[in-house]
């Protein structure tokens, strides 16, 4: 270890005091001179140390509601002097600048404030100016000075200087710089984005805290990694670790999953991102069986995901199938223990929480950026095109079969009766190879499409969908319309009895 400096002096100042005790009480045992500022340093006179006032160096007092407290040159002179510097040196003695050793700082809690739904004002309050200055100080002069900037430090702080009795190598100084410098830029991040909501400047900041490193990435010769919180949105209840794919594939089930969060009781079960089945039903038990009927063998090494709490005779059932994944809201007790009988087996339960409103995806040599599509067919907002007008329940089923498109590979055209998903073509080139594709697949699976609807994710520029969907046994279409040629698939549904709705909205996925 090289460079070692043995600390003398301390600058204290803290938004949150958990954890702050024990290194205070350190420190003092190590004869360091601790200064503070307000809170800080009541709470530290409260533990019967001696603390000097940061008003006793710069000679001014908090000032302006405490906004300006340690921004002053006998302040930052003491942090971002060069101890090798002979100049430097000079000029602390001769303006009385104390030199600073170690500054511990804990900013104002601007995300959580941001997320608890404050006031505008509340929010700028919390805006750290000080601190935050005092952070990026501390860190650029790392060969002289180390910076604690977050309350996870502390205990890895006080493990060096009790240790080392106080003293601190140029490699743990740079080290913890590296950290505050991620502190402090995740922190502008959160306040541009904040003012940059509704993307008035076209400008991506992304900084994410919380990383993982996955087992491997899509292959095993790709290294994988997951950024972001992901025990905000599950609990985890068992099973090995999430690898790349099922993250995918969580993903895609936990949005398709959100069309029917307050639905009769859903079951869904997806494979690469596409849903191979589902079903609503009176009973989620008969929700999962139906949904499992759709496609048995795809359902091999799923993701499965329900909107209602799993309960025994479901989970029974879902155990004799080997998945990858089972999501639910929750679990009743028996369930659990029932799905817990495959060690491997991972069970989320999800939390109620807001997905975020955009999508980002690497492109070429930079991102992609879009609005998260958060429009759902309904019945209100349907163009009836046709003569003949779909029943109730075919209407039921076209909004039942219209959802499930949203959330599957385009190009695609899926196949439901009875809100049970017969089948999909998913991620086809063509329109056509999508519906024969899903024909093939429900017929061999012994679905009855007679009576069957079909969705479609985009408009059909030529008639020959319809047509092939009519000698299938479907009887209703829904399609977003547009096409140029609508009127050709219009009039051949006119001319054998099928009926036709279009939404106005594409649902392409890419």
């Amino acid at each position: 270890m090289s460079n070692q400096k043995t600390i003398k002096s301390a600058l204290i100042s803290v938004f949150s005091k958990n954890g702050l005790e024990p290194i205070v009480q350190k420190l003092n045992e190590q004869g360091v001179t601790i200064y503070s500022t307000g809170g800080t340093q009541k709470f530290i006179n409260d533990l019967g140390i001696n603390v000097v006032p940061v008003e006793d160096v710069t000679s001014y007092p908090s000032i302006l509601g405490g906004r300006v407290k340690t921004l002053h040159p006998k302040v930052f002179g003491g942090i971002l002097n060069r101890q090798n510097h002979a100049g430097d040196v000079a000029e602390l003695e001769s303006y009385d600048i104390p030199q600073i050793d170690v500054v511990i700082v804990d900013l104002y809690p601007f995300e959580k404030t941001v997320a608890s739904g404050a006031s505008e004002q509340d929010i700028i309050e919390k805006i750290d100016i000080g601190g935050i200055s005092l952070i990026r100080a501390a860190a650029k002069n790392y060969a002289d000075v180390i910076c604690v900037s977050s309350v996870d430090d502390y205990a890895e702080f006080l493990e060096l200087i009790s240790e080392n009795n106080g003293s601190i190598s140029e490699e743990d100084r740079k080290r913890f710089a590296g950290k505050a410098f991620n502190v402090s830029s995740h922190y502008d991040t959160a306040i541009f984005n904040y003012f940059n909501q509704n993307h008035d400047e076209a400008v991506l900041k992304i900084s994410e805290t919380n990383g993982k490193v996955l087992r491997y990435g899509e292959n095993p010769h790709q290294k994988g990694f997951f950024f972001g919180n992901f025990d905000k949105l599950f609990t985890k209840l068992h099973g090995k670790e999430l690898s790349y794919n099922n993250l995918l594939d969580v993903d895609a089930a936990v949005n398709l999953m959100l069309e029917f969060k307050n639905d009769a009781p859903t079951f869904a079960i997806l494979k690469h991102n596409n849903a191979c089945g589902l079903a609503q039903r009176d009973s989620l038990h008969q929700a999962y069986v139906d949904a499992l009927a759709g496609d048995p063998v795809s359902a091999f090494g799923g993701v499965l995901i329900s909107n209602k709490e799993i309960d025994l005779d479901t989970a029974e059932e879902i155990h004799k199938l080997f998945c990858e994944v089972v999501i639910a809201p929750s679990f009743a007790a028996e369930a659990l223990e029932v799905l817990k009988g495959k060690k491997n087996r991972i069970l989320l339960e999800i939390h109620d929480v807001e997905m975020p409103k955009t999508n980002i995806r690497s492109c070429l040599n930079g991102v992609l950026v879009q609005d998260r599509n958060t429009i759902t067919d309904t019945a209100k907002g349907l163009k009836h095109v046709t003569n003949n007008k779909p029943t109730q329940n075919e209407l039921d089923d076209l909004i039942f079969a219209s959802k499930i498109c949203k959330h599957t590979k385009s190009n695609t055209i899926v196949l439901a009766k009875n809100k049970q998903l017969c089948a999909s073509g998913t991620g086809q080139t063509s329109r056509v190879d999508a519906l024969n594709q899903a024909i093939h697949k429900a017929q061999s699976f012994t679905f009855d499409l007679e009576g069957a609807v079909m969705a479609s994710d985009a408009f059909f520029p030529f008639p020959d969908c319809v047509e092939i969907a009519k000698n299938a046994g479907i009887s209703a279409v829904i399609q977003p319309g547009g096409s140029i040629k609508d009127q050709l698939s219009i009039d051949f549904c006119n001319a054998n009895n099928l009926s036709m709705v279009m939404t106005g909205t594409r649902h392409f996925k890419h």
